[in-house]
């Protein structure tokens, strides 16, 4: 049965909502510049400092989906679902190769990953590669913050798919405007509600329940029951999954293009290794945020659907204009990834898929008002295939999109630290690991990313991810062996870094 509309929460959540989309279209106004090149309106002039830059790539990192997915993980599956925490901590230190790729990058004017992969390799199919493997790994993730905002909505009573398309047609309109300036303009007022979000639910709602020691008790007999059963501690059987998604996710997500375009947008390299020691804060908050699977559970929340359990959690345990808040938190958290990522695939397209085969090279404006047009088909390619399937597809389609992303990873460290590989080499190794990793997920019945290994009479159930670049790596070095190694690096060029700046603060 469809539940009431719940008005005052309602309220709250269009008020919030309509605060963002102003602070949206205003951003065309910060930090003014001609937006009618790329450079500005993909990457803001590569002007943002380090509290921009850091409030950007929280906002890359911590989702919509990200607040409703993980507490579903651990409600569902119990504590195997807090491996997304560890895997943000291991991004932390592998943070610091992106200030020496930041520097070729910004010297040589490359906006995305697959220019760095050109410059560096010499190798035009290479670059194509990388560009649709970053547009097909990045479209589900657009997709899976429709699902996120279409939960809250849900939540609040509404029906029907018009309000999420009406969302996604403002989100098109001021990104179209304002570029990654609206995003950045965004995660700020995004990110102030999420801590205020978490911050009362940690205190609040175990306070209601007992306490601690009863949220946790309460969620491993509910975990218990559940068929298989859980737990709320790890199991043996768990140990290799666990460990390698963790290991994998965090090596594929610094290269995600959505978290590339939050890096090149910061004045200097050193605004990045200021957020390589600033974002652990934002680990601390995935851990509260994980928390409340636990305490859906020991609240007695119910739902066929895990996804829906935070958006009902809020709305028993909160009164409702608060719950209105923390739905707004949540839904204004799915706007500013998928701007994000609308721009990056937007670039990616207009660089390196079009702009490698057309025959006249585009101008700066012309560049600046494809990427714009792309990003619009983009958004609303994504819309389309949630509205005409099911959110199961795209959470499928993702689990893919990590294993994708790590086979580009040997191409960007291999030009930074080794003269070994060619082009030629980098892509045989690639489509090798693609197509191993896309079968470990294809016989899985595309249900899961973890893949049970066969290895000397034991079995290993490891993020597919793993064997996937094992074997990207090996044919890239039988592959280079053959046609013989490459001279010179990237890194062997990169001049010293300039000093920091005050508007590097």
């Amino acid at each position: 049965m469809p539940s009431a509309i719940r008005t005052t929460a309602l309220v709250v959540f269009c008020l919030c909502f309509l605060i963002v989309t102003a602070a949206g279209f205003l951003a065309a106004r910060w930090q003014r510049a001609d937006l009618h090149s790329l450079e500005e309106w993909g990457l803001a002039g590569r002007r943002f400092g380090t509290l921009i830059v850091w409030f950007l790539i929280g906002g890359d990192f911590y989702t919509a989906y990200t607040v409703i997915a993980v507490p579903a993980a651990l409600y569902g599956a119990g504590a195997v679902g807090f491996f997304a925490v560890p895997y943000c901590i291991l991004s932390y230190p592998l943070m610091m190769v992106l200030p020496k790729l930041w520097t070729i990058c910004h010297r040589e004017r490359y906006i995305t990953l697959s220019d760095y992969v050109r410059g560096r390799y010499r190798s035009r199919w290479l670059s194509v590669a990388f560009a649709v493997t970053g547009i097909l790994a990045t479209m589900p993730y657009i997709a899976l913050q429709l699902v996120g905002i279409r939960e809250v909505i849900a939540a609040l009573g509404i029906h029907g798919e018009w309000p999420l398309i009406l969302a996604f047609v403002i989100l098109a309109a001021y990104t179209y405007t304002s570029g990654l300036r609206a995003p950045a303009a965004i995660a700020i007022v995004k990110d102030v509600m999420l801590y205020i979000m978490v911050l009362a639910a940690v205190i609040v709602i175990p306070a209601k329940l007992g306490g601690y020691g009863a949220v946790f008790a309460n969620a491993a007999h509910a975990l218990s029951q559940h068929t298989p059963p859980a737990s709320i501690l790890l199991r043996p059987a768990q140990y290799w999954s666990y460990s390698t998604l963790a290991i994998g996710s965090a090596l594929a997500l610094l290269f995600y293009p959505h978290t590339f375009t939050g890096t090149l947008s910061a004045s200097s390299a050193n605004v990045i290794r200021r957020n390589a020691a600033l974002m652990p804060a934002y680990n601390i908050l995935l851990g509260l945020i994980a928390l409340l699977g636990l305490m859906a559970l020991a609240a007695g929340i119910q739902s066929k659907d895990t996804s829906a359990v935070v958006p009902l959690l809020f709305l028993r345990m909160f009164p409702e204009w608060f719950a209105g808040f923390c739905l707004a938190a949540i839904g204004i958290g799915a706007l500013v990834p998928a701007a994000i990522m609308s721009i990056a695939t937007a670039n990616l397209f207009t660089r390196n898929l079009w702009g490698e085969f057309v025959r006249t090279p585009l101008t700066p404006p012309e560049e600046a008002r494809m990427a714009k047009l792309v990003s619009l088909v983009i958004k609303f390619g994504a819309l389309a295939f949630i509205l005409a399937s099911s959110a199961r597809y795209a959470i499928e389609l993702q689990l893919l999109g990590g294993i994708w992303i790590m086979q580009m990873v040997p191409a960007i460290l291999c030009g930074l630290f080794t003269r070994w590989f060619r082009g030629t080499a980098l892509l045989a190794g690639w489509a090798a690991g693609m197509a191993v990793g896309t079968a470990m997920v294809v016989s899985m019945g595309m249900k899961t990313s973890v893949f049970p290994l066969h290895l000397s009479g034991h079995t290993f159930a490891v993020y597919a991810a793993l064997p996937a670049v094992v074997v990207n790596l090996v044919v890239t070095a039988l592959v280079s062996v053959v046609t013989g190694r490459d001279t010179e690096t990237e890194a062997d060029r990169i001049p010293p870094l300039p000093p920091p700046t005050l508007n590097e603060v």
